[in-house]
C-alpha cells in the first residue's frame, strides 16, 4: 500500500471505527481539532496510534529528535492520553494541563469528550505554539 496522505488517512479512519463508541467520539474530536489547526498537519498511524505530525518543509535534523512529530493520541489502560514527543516546549502560555517530562514529552490526559471540548482551546494554542518554533 502506498503511504500517500489519503491512504494514511485511511488507517487513522480504520483504527478509530475499531474503538468503543464513547471513546471514537473523543478520538474524532481531537482528530479534526488537531486537523483543522493548520492546513501542513498530516495524519499517519505510528507507534500503533493515531498521530499528527508537520508536513511542511524543515531543515534537516536526526529522525531520533521527533522534531517532526506533533502529537499521538494513545489509548493506554481505558485512558486516552495525548502525548507531545517534544510539548515540554510548548510555552506555558498555551495553558495546556499536562505534565512535562526530563525526555521532552508532554503528556495530557483526556477523561470524556466534554473534557476534550473543554480543553480545545489550549490544545489549539499549544499545537500553533509547537508550529511556530518549527526550524523551517
Amino acid at each position: 500500500m502506498d503511504a500517500t496522505p489519503n491512504s494514511e488517512s485511511q488507517k487513522v479512519t480504520e483504527y478509530i471505527d475499531s474503538l468503543d463508541a464513547q471513546t471514537k467520539a473523543v478520538v474524532e474530536f481531537l482528530r479534526e481539532l488537531f486537523l483543522n489547526v493548520d492546513p501542513e498537519i498530516a495524519e499517519h498511524i505510528k507507534w500503533n496510534s493515531p498521530s499528527f505530525y508537520y508536513s511542511g518543509q524543515m531543515e534537516a535534523f536526526d529522525a531520533k529528535e521527533y522534531k517532526r512529530d506533533i502529537a499521538v493520541i494513545n489509548i493506554h489502560r481505558g485512558k486516552i492520553l495525548i502525548v507531545f514527543p517534544t510539548g515540554a516546549k510548548i510555552n506555558d502560555e498555551a495553558r495546556l494541563k499536562g505534565k512535562n517530562y526530563p525526555d521532552g514529552r508532554k503528556i495530557i490526559t483526556i477523561e470524556n469528550l466534554e473534557d476534550a471540548k473543554a480543553q480545545s482551546a489550549a490544545l489549539q494554542n499549544g499545537i500553533r505554539d509547537w508550529l511556530s518554533q518549527v526550524e523551517k
